[in-house]
């Protein structure tokens, strides 16, 4: 192992909080082709049983370590190639850990234009610059009259002295300890300040929080930050970094400055009263206000939105986990209904396997309000297909088309149907993407959104993952993060979220397979492509004769597909196909066949794993195999539970402080949980508002997914922002913000229609039912 391979491997090490062993072993793995689900699953042993959370941070932190060090290198090189590497400096470029810190060490040394400060070092300044800084007893002027060189463009003193100037700042900024001095400094003592951009007040209203606004930079979180990177982005806020020390009480700028301090004293720079002290002092000023601020703000704002990208991505990750792993409904009949008013409610209906039955366009809103033509063709759907489950976008009305789905299930009590409204984040996309087009060559798109909003609801994981992630919408300025950095990290999420839950070959489609550990989308198109030409799959094994199928890909790809109720109990199964001889000598042992051990809870755990490990199969290994003997295939998802929505509130205007309501939590950010109560606008449980008991992260109460309750503690109509708290004892604050709306011409129209619907209704259903 190489000295940087050594360094790398110890730093994760120290960073992943494992032995050094574990990481050499892990990165061996990754580097073979291994995954990470397949690592995490079925490579206990070798790793020392690290979790896929210590492996993606391993992953990460092997990328940018490796990355390190070929920059190292390639810096290294380059000061040698100038005939400029010292011992010294070798040594401390050697020990720099981080890459800002290397680019500070070869700043002097790195190639750049012709500078003000090489332009005067060509005159021959050099030495007077030399000279001034180490006597300033020295009159500077005096001095400078030796060094005029019209033909250089120094023909005055004025200009000799800026030269050297130049040239000692040059010096200073690129000074690599004062550099990291300074950094830490304004690290520790940095300000973030906001002001609104003058005129912009109005149209910057959304940014009104940060019209004047400060705060420490190292306290600022992910959200503030990226919304003053917004504002600022957008010209509606200036933003800059400031010292705390150059702030008073008033929060306005004074005069004393520690950093220029801390320049004079590491160039041994004083005013003593001298003749060249003044200069000098001057030259200090410049060097810190036109060179090193400059480029510290830079790097330190830069630093900020890394760390507040990093933080909103991992928020976003958190978010996406849980939605992908949220309760199926499971195979049952639904009909997925893509609320809309002008074009009509778009439906579909699908089987228990997602297959596309009938689709059909209702009019039960504005400006048709076929109310009772809609309920008759649902009716006719829900009756002809025997529809378990209805699921409803909560895009515009889909309040109103709840209702719709309620009256239908009033009107039909023996099927005993469920309405559940969805998220329909991406729906769109999809439904405009180039797989949906292939799915459904001859389906309108507005029908094909449609059927995802059934299938979400059957089975939200093997939906979603057809949807490019970033556009589920479950994050927190995910467009103002780097989108390279946003698509790796989401697409590990959703790798992670595939395998746990594992997929069955027979059914999957293509985006689903695509995403299993050691396939592409090549791979997942010969699948099912094999599948249609040849039928079902009866066994893993059968795998292999799909076209570009390696044994390596197979062994990667194969303990993540079941094959249900094929040859083999055990196809169906987590248990990876290199173990079944491990199971086949477990059956020996106990003289048992498979079908009679599968599902034998108490026969399994009076098993002795132990008793079962040798050279090959560890421990670890041992346990996961009886485990899915007991129960195989077990999914690690919670069981199916809604939530339901107030009966008469379904727009903000009719939110009451004081209200008790049932919603479904849709996204969780650092600063609290947003949740959807029906209202066609999610309200915000501010962390503080989410438990009795002291709170650090939202995600310890609650996750994307969840079914809550919640109090209503204030609606601020003109903002659209409603404020709640899962603390259901809180006391509603004094003054309330609702104000009262007037009913809309539309909401009279439809109460006014109420009791000639109710009786129209129910005789198109007496109707239907002959």
């Amino acid at each position: 192992m190489s000295s940087a391979e050594l360094r790398i491997t110890q730093k994760i090490a120290e960073e992943v909080g494992c032995r050094l062993q574990q990481v050499v072993a892990t990165v061996t793995l990754l580097d073979e082709g291994a995954t990470v689900p397949f690592i995490a699953r079925y490579r206990k042993e070798v790793t020392g049983g690290l979790d896929d959370t210590q492996l993606r941070l391993l992953d990460e932190r092997l990328t940018y370590l490796r990355e390190l060090e070929d920059r190292r290198a390639a810096i290294l090189a380059s000061i040698e190639e100038q005939g400029k590497l010292t011992p010294e400096l070798a040594a401390q470029i050697d020990g720099a850990e981080t890459k800002q810190s290397l680019e500070d060490l070869y700043l002097p040394y790195k190639p750049k234009r012709r500078t003000k400060a090489q332009i005067a070092r060509e005159a021959g300044l050099a030495p007077l610059a030399e000279a001034l800084l180490a006597d300033p007893t020295l009159s500077p002027e005096s001095e400078a009259e030796k060094y005029l060189n019209a033909d250089a463009g120094f023909a005055d003193t004025k200009a000799v002295l800026d030269g050297a100037r130049q040239i000692l700042m040059e010096q200073f900024s690129e000074d690599a300890v004062l550099l990291g001095e300074l950094r830490a400094y304004l690290d520790d003592h940095g300000v973030v300040k906001s002001t609104v951009v003058e005129g912009k007040e109005t149209e910057g209203a959304k940014f009104r929080d940060y019209f004047d606004y400060s705060e420490p930079l190292a306290s600022v979180p992910s959200h503030r930050a990226l919304a003053l990177l917004r504002g600022r982005n957008e010209g509606m806020l200036q933003v800059a970094l400031v010292l705390d020390s150059e702030l008073d009480e008033a929060n306005k700028p004074v005069g004393h400055n520690p950093c220029e301090a801390r320049i004079a004293k590491r160039a041994g720079i004083s005013d003593q009263g001298r003749p060249g002290d003044k200069w000098l002092s001057d030259t200090v000023r410049w060097t810190w206000r036109i060179k090193v601020f400059m480029h510290l703000e830079s790097d330190l704002m830069n630093a900020l939105r890394e760390r507040a990208e990093e933080e909103a991505i991992r928020v976003f990750g958190t978010n996406l986990h849980d939605l992908l792993l949220a309760a199926p409904a499971g195979p049952r009949t639904t009909m997925g209904i893509d609320p809309g008013i002008r074009t009509g409610c778009k439906v579909a209906v699908v089987d228990a396997t997602g297959k596309l039955l009938e689709t059909a366009t209702i009019y039960p809103h504005e400006p048709r309000c076929d109310w009772n033509g809609a309920l008759h063709t649902l009716a006719v759907l829900a009756k002809k297909h025997n529809v378990n489950l209805i699921s409803i976008g909560n895009g515009t009305a889909s309040r109103e088309t709840d209702k719709l789905a309620a009256d239908l299930i009033r009107g039909l009590p023996e099927m005993h149907m469920t309405k559940i409204v969805v998220s329909e984040a991406g729906a769109s996309v999809y439904s405009a993407s180039e797989y949906a087009a292939r799915e459904f060559p001859e389906l309108d798109v507005s029908l094909r959104g449609a059927v995802s909003i059934a299938r979400r609801l059957q089975d939200p994981l093997a939906e979603l993952v057809k949807i490019e992630p970033k556009s589920i919408g479950v994050g927190q300025y995910q467009h103002d993060v780097s989108q390279t950095k946003l698509a790796r990290a989401l697409d590990g999420v959703v790798e992670d979220c595939v395998n746990a839950v594992g997929v069955d070959v027979n059914t999957a489609s293509i985006p689903l397979l695509t995403r299993v550990s050691g396939l592409n989308s090549t791979l997942a198109s010969n699948i099912v492509a094999f599948r249609d030409k040849h039928g079902a799959f009866a066994n893993r094994k059968a795998l292999l004769e799909v076209p570009r199928m390696g044994e390596k890909t197979f062994e990667q790809a194969a303990g993540f597909l079941r094959v249900i109720s094929g040859d083999n109990p055990l196809d169906a199964s987590a248990v990876h196909p290199e173990a079944y001889p491990l199971v086949e000598r477990i059956l020996a042992d106990i003289k048992k066949g498979i079908k009679d051990v599968i599902g034998d809870t108490r026969l399994v755990k009076s098993l002795q794993a132990v008793k079962y490990t040798d050279d090959k199969f560890g421990l670890p290994t041992v346990q996961d195999i009886l485990k899915e003997l007991e129960k195989p295939g077990r999914d690690p998802r919670p069981e199916f539970k809604t939530a339901v929505f107030k009966d008469g509130v379904e727009a903000v205007k009719d939110l009451r402080p004081g209200m008790l309501l049932e919603g479904v939590v849709t996204n969780v950010a650092n600063f609290g949980a947003f949740v959807d109560i029906g209202v066609h606008q999610d309200g915000l449980v501010h962390i503080s508002s989410l438990s009795n008991k002291f709170v650090k992260d939202p995600r310890e109460v609650v996750k994307a997914g969840d079914v809550v309750k919640v109090k209503v503690l204030e609606v601020d109509l003109p903002r659209q922002r409603i404020a709640l708290t899962m603390r259901l004892t809180d006391d509603v604050p004094a003054g309330p913000k609702t104000g009262n709306v007037p009913m809309s011409g539309k909401a009279r129209q439809q109460q006014a229609r109420q009791p000639e619907q109710s009786g129209a209704m129910a005789a198109a259903f007496a109707k239907l039912k002959r």
